[in-house]
């Protein structure tokens, strides 16, 4: 009988030759462990879609014109990377972990509620740099128009955001007219735009640098500060000072007296030049700002269309990448993170090791931005010994995980490796996989692939207690096999992973295995324990797996006078079916949602245990509101 599978976001990337065989990561920059702790729902994840039929430009006309990108192909991207990035099964889950995960980091609880306000920072950089043309009639870089409004339809489609609740700005530009008319059509009627013409300076939120140096006060716009949520929309793309990425957006998000300049007016620039590493750096204290980063739900790379620096006019020669998996086409990617530390370091791996195409180095001055990621990754022993605070006289301890991927080829990060802390670097939930499958068989010990088409390659990777103990790799097309059944006997946990090695791209979801299935677990009610006997599904054994990980603290509140439910915060693999339950049953309800019983009701559910001895467990759950803790029972 083949033993459920168990479904999970965590993605190996490429061939794993050798776990140990670590390389410099770029010219100059050696291989180091973490500098950092991971942030986010799914701590220290980066989610990279890449859908090469996004772009479909002949070099003719401007790359921006709205005709040059397909919409629902960037819909998509965007919403298989929110539910991927959230760890979640559906896109609306995925926005609600990312809100709940932001939420909870500031000492709140819940997610998103009707009424509060988004700010989504966009870079308007080309646009009006040096007038005030509204036309958007230039080859320069700027935010893509259609990943924009991609963006802006998730938030009101999947997330239930009122359009009058967002506002995108850049206080430093114009916003092209066609971009805005765009954005705020139909369901999108009533988005704000607003830019150096209308941002108005909130004088009580001066920006307090963590560092003493002339230059004019910057103050933040009242649309940033009147905001609950932010969301970091930058450009995946080359600068001629530092690498323009999440932490140097911020440069238009403060006004003072230069209107179109003001990083000069804040005379900000001259960190940037230096060249050098272990100097202090103001785009650390943009991101640790209270009012920027404390706010930030999502940190997105748009890297549809790349251009080799800021100045640059976009050809079609020029924006085309020769590393893989680009092979001499558009980047057509969007990356997205909560960790503003290690989407700028993926960031920054990909352009700087991208060769410089007619005399344009992607890579240039990118010295800067490795001190940017040092200062960062380090923030609370930071190189410079400066002391950043979040402009509000609280010291910032940690601002999320700094690596280099082991290698251009495999881009794998500390996670992707299995260790328990780094960056994992993952490919977005693809909406069709295709007919290609991995199976596997416990009785007989083997993983069965079926429909592979040719470049494909098996990797099993093995754990015991957590700890990555084994990696096997197996190449193959059509239907094949390999026999697991040795190391499974050794291991607890196995996750599987098809991927087209030339494509670089995920055949199937990644599948996680439970190889010892725990029993019973303990749930704690204030000063009563109580034990219960698990279930044999695929959703008891991911619920014990975050035991193991962690006892986990479940906020409850009752429901109808029969049930204590709460959130789990993440989505477990449901199996539902039609029952009535009995006091002492514990189920899962909408794939998150975790039901304690008292009295009895009639629902489709999937049950995860049943309490053995329901002595004093009525009392226990009371009336009101409880904290429940699960534990995996000695």
């Amino acid at each position: 009988m083949k033993k459920e599978l168990i479904f999970c976001a965590a993605l190996v990337f490429a061939v794993i030759l050798s776990i140990s065989s670590i390389v410099c990561a770029a010219d100059g920059y050696p291989a180091h462990e973490p500098y950092g702790e991971g942030v986010g729902a799914m701590p220290g994840r980066v989610v990279w879609s890449y859908e090469p039929d996004s772009v479909d430009w002949d070099g003719n006309g401007y790359w921006w014109e709205p005709d040059n990108f397909n919409e629902d192909v960037m819909r998509n991207m965007v919403s298989n990377s929110i539910t991927t990035l959230g760890g979640a099964s559906t896109v609306a889950d995925g926005w609600r972990a990312l809100f709940e995960n932001r939420n909870e980091r500031n000492g709140e609880s819940g997610g998103y509620k009707p009424g509060e306000k988004i700010a989504i920072k966009a870079n308007i950089n080309g646009s009006a740099v040096m007038d005030d043309d509204t036309s958007g009639e230039t080859s320069m870089s700027y935010t893509n128009p259609v990943l924009l409004k991609a963006l802006l339809t998730s938030l009101v489609e999947d997330a239930g955001v009122a359009p009058t609740d967002i506002t995108v700005y850049d206080v430093s530009r114009l916003f092209p007219d066609y971009m805005e008319k765009m954005c705020t059509e139909g369901i999108l009627s009533g988005v704000n735009f607003v830019n150096r013409e209308n941002g108005a300076a909130d004088e009580s939120a001066p920006i307090a640098w963590s560092h003493e140096f002339s230059g004019a006060v910057n103050y933040l716009p009242t649309c940033v500060t009147e905001a609950k949520y932010m969301i970091n929309l930058a450009n995946l793309k080359g600068h001629s000072y530092g690498i323009t990425l999440c932490g140097k957006n911020h440069f238009g998000s403060f006004i003072n007296g230069n209107a179109m300049r003001p990083p000069e007016g804040a005379n900000l620039h001259g960190w940037l030049t230096k060249n050098e590493m272990g100097i202090y750096s103001p785009l650390v204290d943009l991101m640790a700002n209270k009012h920027l980063g404390g706010k930030t739900v999502l940190y997105m790379l748009d890297a549809i269309i790349c251009a080799p620096s800021e100045g640059a006019s976009i050809t079609l020669n020029n924006s085309k990448w020769r590393q893989e998996p680009f092979n001499g086409d558009f980047t057509s990617s969007i990356f997205m993170s909560q960790d503003p530390v290690a989407i700028d370091s993926v960031g920054a791996d990909f352009i700087i090791n991208e060769p410089a195409v007619t005399g344009n180095n992607y890579a240039a001055r990118d010295v800067t931005n490795e001190n940017y990621l040092h200062e960062a990754g380090l923030v609370k022993n930071a190189p410079s010994g400066t002391v950043y605070t979040d402009s509000f006289g609280t010291t910032v301890t940690n601002l999320g995980v700094h690596e280099h991927w082991n290698n251009p080829t495999d881009k794998q990060y500390s996670r992707n490796l299995g260790k328990d802390e780094g960056i994992e670097l993952i490919m977005a939930k693809q909406s069709e996989n295709g007919n290609a499958t991995a199976e596997y068989d416990e009785e007989s010990g083997e993983v069965t692939v079926n429909n592979a088409p040719e470049n494909s390659a098996l990797i099993i990777a093995f754990y015991k207690n957590n700890v990555l103990s084994d990696v096997k790799l197996h190449r193959g097309s059509g239907t094949f096999t390999a026999n697991i059944k040795e190391s499974a006997e050794n291991s607890d946990k196995i996750k599987i992973f098809l991927w087209d090695i030339k494509t670089i791209r995920p055949l199937s979801e990644a599948k996680e295995i439970i190889t010892e299935a725990e029993t019973k677990m303990n749930v704690r009610v204030g000063d009563a324990v109580f034990t219960a006997t698990f279930e044999d599904n695929a959703a008891a054994r991911e619920f014990a797996a975050m035991m193991k990980e962690a006892p986990v603290t479940i906020n409850m509140s009752d429901y109808s006078g029969f049930e204590k439910v709460g959130s789990l915060g993440r989505s477990l693999t449901a199996s539902n079916s039609q029952m009535t339950t009995v006091p002492g049953d514990i189920v899962l309800y909408s794939g998150d949602q975790i039901v304690m019983f008292y009295g009895s009701n009639s629902w489709s559910y999937t049950k995860l245990g049943h309490i053995e001895d329901l002595t004093g467990w009525e009392q226990a759950l009371g009336s009101g509101d409880i904290t429940a803790v699960f534990s995996i029972a000695e």
